[in-house]
Parts: C-alpha cells; structure tokens; sequence
C-alpha cells in the first residue's frame, strides 16, 4: 500500500498537523512573486490548513491554477459566479468559512482597490466582503511602493486593520534594488500561523 502523502490525513499528525480545523482563503494577484505562493500553500496544506485559491486574471498568466488545484485538492476560484449554479455567490461562501484572508502577492493595484472599496472582480470583491482578518504580503518594483498614492493606501489599509507582512529589501524581478520584494514562504508561514493561533478554527466554534 502506498504512502499517505501530505494531503491525506492519516498523514496530517504531530507537527504536520499544527493548523488543522483551520480554513486559508489565499488570493492571488498578478505578481511574478505569485510562485512564492505556491510555494506557501504546499506548507500550509501540509501543517493541516485547509487551503482555497482565489486568483485575478493577471495571476493566471503567471501561474496556472492547475498549479494550486494539485497543492490544495480543491478547486481554483477565478469568477463571481458558480460553474454549474449560478446562484452560488462566490464572493461570499469563501470568505464566510475563511479563518484568515492572505493576499499573495499583493500588488499595488489590489492594494489601492482595496483601501478606496472598489470590487470590480472576484479577489477585489472577496476583500470587500471579508468576514476575517485580512494578511497582505505586498510585491512590486520599489519605484511603485515609495509612490506616495501607494504610501496613502497603506496607511488607510493599516488604519482599517489589514496586517501587512512585508515587503522586503532586495533584488526585485526588474533588477531593482529596494523594497518591494515579496516576503519568503517561510516568513509568511510564520505570520498565518501566529494570527490563525489568536482564535479558535471557524469550524469548531460552529460546533
């Protein structure tokens, strides 16, 4: 017989199993840090996490959401509206069973739809109607994070208490130096994990 992997959950003890009960409702925006994200969702599935994608349009020209299908063994969330019913709302179940929204990578763009309340697709209409803490791990050139449009929209964010993780100094994917590069997975690992251990799972609450 074969081996559980990291999704079974026989497989899913001790320290592999520390976020179990736990619901990770992780949008993506189109940023080339988006396999960092990858990268992040494989170790929170693996810590017991149950993980679901939402991504723009943009992200999926950098990754497939194949990609986080395989990772999370759910289905990928890239519309308002369900596949085979429509009257399934898809920018309000998600967020409902969320223990914690994480947006990775978090572009300027989301950010300012963000702070001004703008919805005009579905991981922007996802934020709007959040029913959890929102975690965001900004990713951009350093010439965008120093603008002061951005400045302002990351201050009314932190205002309205989103938690920001990040971004880091370094080598960007334009070759720039300075900050905007996406904090690591493990880094992020850590800050979902401390804020998800602030409260109880959604899931046992209910019970």
């Amino acid at each position: 017989m074969p081996a559980p992997s990291s999704n079974h959950p026989d497989s899913q003890t001790g320290a592999g199993a520390a976020l179990r009960g736990y619901e990770v409702l992780v949008c993506v925006s189109g940023g080339i840090a988006a396999y960092k994200t990858a990268a992040l969702v494989s170790q929170l599935v693996q810590r017991g996490a149950g993980v679901t994608v939402a991504m723009t349009r943009s992200a999926r020209r950098l990754v497939g959401p194949p990609t986080f299908r395989a990772l999370t063994g759910r289905p990928v969330l890239t519309s308002l509206w369900g596949r085979h019913d429509p009257q399934i709302f898809q920018h309000l179940q998600p967020t409902e069973n969320a223990d914690l929204i994480l947006v990775a990578p978090a572009t300027a763009n989301i950010l300012g739809k963000l702070a001004q309340g703008i919805a005009d697709d579905l991981v922007s209409t996802l934020l709007i109607a959040a029913d959890s803490p929102v975690m965001v791990a900004p990713a951009m050139n350093c010439r965008m994070w120093r603008h002061p449009a951005v400045q302002r929209n990351v201050a009314r964010l932190r205002e309205d208490g989103v938690l920001f993780v990040g971004p880091e100094e370094g080598r960007l994917a334009c070759d720039d130096v300075g900050p905007g590069r996406m904090s690591e997975p493990e880094t992020l690992l850590e800050a979902v994990a401390a804020q998800l251990r602030t409260h109880r799972p959604k899931s046992t609450a209910r019970t």
